[in-house]
């Protein structure tokens, strides 16, 4: 009870000297790191927009399915055991990974068009909001705050797999499934807080390298746009529960995969 006590005692005093002026404090990041940071989103930009390519070409040409998965993962093992030094190679590979992601991923796209394409907007919006939000707040806030919850999240990350796996082989309830939905939604939006602050400790301690760092980002990003597009899609279409869950089972493996190897 004293941690617990001292640590919200610690959250209130920290809260009370908020001021203004914090918003354009980044002393704690040495301008190296930004530097890194402005890599690291550039390359997530990139990685976004050949992800949207990646959904318009399964639109055209309905190239999305286990094929496009197997690709992202496969070239996110390529591109982690590639050395640093082959920087262009180390792109080529993030861009071409986001591109089968985006196919990938183009099915539930697809689904929610039919419905209402402004979902699909509305979805990317509120992704976009929460990323900059959440990432702001990890830059913002002091060196190491947030690290802490890294084990949290992990322990979550992982009931949410064991939960999805078990009921897609002895069946699941709705009440499961959207347990799922938006507990997995609360992780991953936590992940982005740990994961930002991470990189720039990392960043600290030396380690730019911004191809890995935009990976992991891009993986928080893609896993919470999916889960806000499958909660926007089941509200107007429940029957579409089994094509919603392969998508879950997709970004479950992606984000399980892509963490066990760049830890």
């Amino acid at each position: 009870m004293d941690a617990f006590s001292s640590f919200f005692e610690s959250q209130s005093a920290y809260g009370n000297n908020w001021r203004y002026d914090s918003l354009k404090n980044f002393r704690q990041i040495s301008p190296v790191v930004q530097t890194h940071l402005k890599q690291v989103y550039l390359s997530l930009c990139c990685a976004l927009i050949a992800s949207a390519a990646g959904a318009y070409l399964h639109i055209i040409w309905n190239i999305g399915g286990i094929l496009t998965t197997f690709g992202c993962i496969g070239s996110i093992a390529w591109l982690l055991s590639t050395p640093p030094y082959e920087e262009r190679k180390r792109v080529a590979l993030l861009m071409a990974a986001a591109l089968f992601e985006g196919a990938s991923i183009g099915p539930l796209i697809d689904l929610a068009i039919e419905i209402d394409p402004s979902i699909v907007i509305t979805a990317f919006v509120g992704s976009a909001v929460a990323f900059g939000c959440f990432s702001m707040a990890a830059m913002l806030a002091r060196r190491r705050e947030f690290l802490y919850l890294g084990g949290l999240l992990a322990s979550g990350l992982s009931i949410l797999f064991w939960l999805h796996f078990a009921s897609s082989i002895f069946g699941g309830s709705t009440a499961i499934f959207k347990f799922e939905l938006y507990f997995g939604l609360l992780v991953f939006v936590g992940y982005m807080v740990v994961d930002t602050q991470d990189i720039i400790e990392r960043a600290h301690l030396g380690d730019l390298d911004y191809v890995k760092h935009a990976l992991t980002l891009f993986t928080d990003f893609a896993a919470v746009f999916v889960r806000i597009l499958i909660i926007m899609v089941s509200d107007e279409r429940p029957r579409k529960k089994i094509l919603l869950g392969g998508q879950n089972t997709f970004i479950y493996l992606l984000s399980c995969f892509n963490r066990n190897y760049t830890s």
